[in-house]
């Protein structure tokens, strides 16, 4: 079903040689508009091919094999989903594909490799089960969601455009918050290192830290969550207690984002990070994979909180502080990134 270079496309030709971008995006355009799959796949072929002569048409590539990934049905979809594909694309292809296509119609088109694996985890994500007997165990989790699981933000693909809603942010006015004063207290706390903790925070925003503008930081004390936050050097806001579920939410919502200009990973990774922190606040991250009613149950023990310095939220922000009274610890965790 894949078209071939040698095909005669007189329109298509015509803009290749001119490199003519403009152009081709309105080519795309009506072949979407007149569900002429088979077209918008040979110029997917051909603009990836014009890229290797030197043209730089890569941009008609990408749209071309996003709207496939999107809009196409299965059969056409399931062709732009290989390794070198999506590279420049609103999100992952595996994420963008499985918004409008359901696994069961996908699973037959697919090799049984790690895109395909990926793809069948968005589709958990989004409440299908998946028969995972014949995939790659890419992730070691389950491809099914939990009990204890809440239902994860997901993105939101258009044509031209996606959205990556955050999840509600919990009212600092309300009568669950607590407002804090340090500025007059003593500034020492016991910090204590914890390495594992530290690296699965960096690795779940690495996206907002080494691909765009954004810091994170990450502090475990002897005490409590407010004595975490004021460890961060943060000496008046607000703390409000949150479930379990609203705090796997933003963790979820944080390791998918790209931030300001990073590159999108998916809510798979999102989800895979968030898990993999939980595992470590609880000190069994070695120890992956892990039995994901441990994982709920330590979830559930951990004392959950988001935070604020009185500031109004700009960009993107994960201020989560976490309590493990049978330990007597605390940690506070700190990331941004701004366009």
């Amino acid at each position: 079903m894949a078209s071939g270079l040698d095909s005669i496309d007189e329109p298509l030709d015509a803009l290749i040689t001119a490199a003519d971008l403009d152009g081709l995006v309105r080519l795309i355009d009506s072949r979407c508009a007149s569900a002429n799959w088979e077209g918008l796949l040979h110029l997917r072929d051909r603009a990836r091919w014009a890229v290797s002569t030197g043209r730089q048409l890569w941009p008609a590539a990408t749209l071309a094999e996003y709207r496939l990934a999107l809009l196409a049905p299965a059969e056409w979809a399931a062709q732009v989903l290989d390794e070198d594909t999506g590279k420049f694309s609103i999100g992952p292809l595996t994420e963008v594909i499985a918004q409008a296509h359901t696994w069961l119609s996908l699973a037959p088109l697919l090799p049984a490799g790690p895109r395909a694996a990926f793809v069948a985890h968005e589709r958990v994500i989004r409440g299908e089960v998946i028969d995972s007997s014949e995939l790659p165990d890419v992730l070691e989790m389950p491809f099914a969601l939990q009990p204890w699981e809440p239902e994860y933000p997901v993105a939101v693909y258009e044509s031209d455009s996606a959205t990556f809603e955050a999840p509600a942010l919990p009212a600092s006015a309300s009568e669950l918050a607590l407002q804090f004063d340090r500025s007059g207290a003593p500034s020492y706390v016991e910090i204590i290192d914890d390495d594992d903790v530290a690296l699965a925070v960096r690795q779940l925003v690495e996206a907002w830290t080494a691909e765009s503008n954004g810091k994170a930081e990450v502090v475990c004390v002897e005490g409590s969550a407010i004595d975490a936050v004021s460890a961060l050097g943060i000496s008046r806001g607000h703390i409000t207690a949150i479930t379990a579920a609203h705090a796997l939410q933003w963790l979820t919502w944080a390791g998918a984002s790209g931030g300001a200009f990073g590159r999108r990973r998916g809510t798979a990774l999102g989800r895979f990070g968030a898990w993999w922190l939980v595992a470590a606040l609880g000190g069994i991250s070695n120890d992956w994979p892990t039995n994901p009613d441990v994982l709920g149950a330590l979830a559930s023990e951990l004392q959950w909180f988001w935070w604020d310095a009185a500031e109004p939220v700009l960009g993107w922000q994960l201020q989560l502080a976490v309590e493990l009274p049978a330990e007597g610890l605390a940690w506070a965790i700190s990331a941004r990134d701004a366009t």
